[in-house]
């Protein structure tokens, strides 16, 4: 099979919520094909992703760590960035947010949204003096930004809203040769997706090996994503062959949601 190679040399990208996960795999990716990456998460452990991103490619990549929930931090923390070439808008948190929970479901839903919507928002607003013509945003959004299931109620709620967003911001910044797209990912081997199942089987007493297999199951193509698969997509979304596409999802799952 053969294999693409991408020169992001002498550009600046930054990606949030890299401290592991998509984030941290698409960060290395593009660090991998030259770009200056700069990572930014809400946790000290973005030092350390950074310097794993450094290690494997050596490449220096810089750490920001920043809650971009909070406007002014998201404006403070971008500050002393220069130029930016592409924006992997890429921070979220996955929670079960059943309607019927105890009142604390409350307080997750907010948190859920605050951070996939808003501080989507944020970033995207703080960056945006930053890029120029010819700048790229991508926005990781997911299959459930196009379907639904049960008791994911903040997330999906949040996903379709990053769909939205995406699409106007395609059509408010394309006068600025500003390019938006998103990838639309399905089940991943991640840690909040593992979370998510270990939540599920306490939920419905079925046990995570059942509703895995159930997950795959849904899929055309065998097999869990891995956080590596979901690397190209990103690098072709940024480079010159996606130079005519923007306003689009790419979905991104194995076949599970054909739309």
């Amino acid at each position: 099979m053969g294999s693409l190679r991408y020169d992001y040399a002498g550009e600046s990208v930054l990606v949030t919520g890299a401290s592991r996960g998509i984030g941290f795999a698409v960060a290395r990716a593009f660090a991998l094909a030259g770009a200056e990456v700069t990572v930014l998460s809400s946790g000290a452990g973005i030092h350390a992703a950074a310097q794993a991103i450094s290690d494997a490619t050596g490449r220096k990549a810089r750490a920001l760590e920043c809650d971009i929930t909070d406007s002014a931090a998201v404006k403070a923390a971008l500050s002393g960035m220069g130029r930016i070439d592409v924006l992997v808008n890429n921070a979220g948190l996955e929670r079960i947010t059943p309607v019927d929970g105890p009142d604390a479901v409350e307080d997750t839903f907010r948190r859920i949204t605050d951070i996939n919507t808003n501080g989507t928002f944020y970033v995207t607003r703080h960056a945006l003096p930053k890029l120029a013509q010819g700048g790229r945003i991508i926005l990781t959004a997911s299959i459930w930004s196009r379907v639904a299931v049960p008791e994911f109620s903040a997330y999906i709620t949040s996903k379709h809203a990053n769909l939205g967003f995406m699409r106007v911001m395609a059509k408010e910044l394309g006068p600025r040769g500003i390019r938006v797209n998103a990838v639309c990912p399905g089940w991943v081997r991640t840690e909040a997706a593992m979370l998510s199942l270990q939540n599920m089987s306490k939920r419905t007493g079925r046990s995570e090996d059942d509703l895995l297999a159930e997950i795959v199951g849904a899929q055309v193509l065998p097999g869990l994503l891995e956080p590596d698969d979901l690397a190209a997509p990103y690098l072709w979304l940024a480079s010159d062959g996606a130079k005519d596409m923007t306003g689009q999802a790419l979905m991104l799952d194995r076949g599970e949601v054909m739309a």
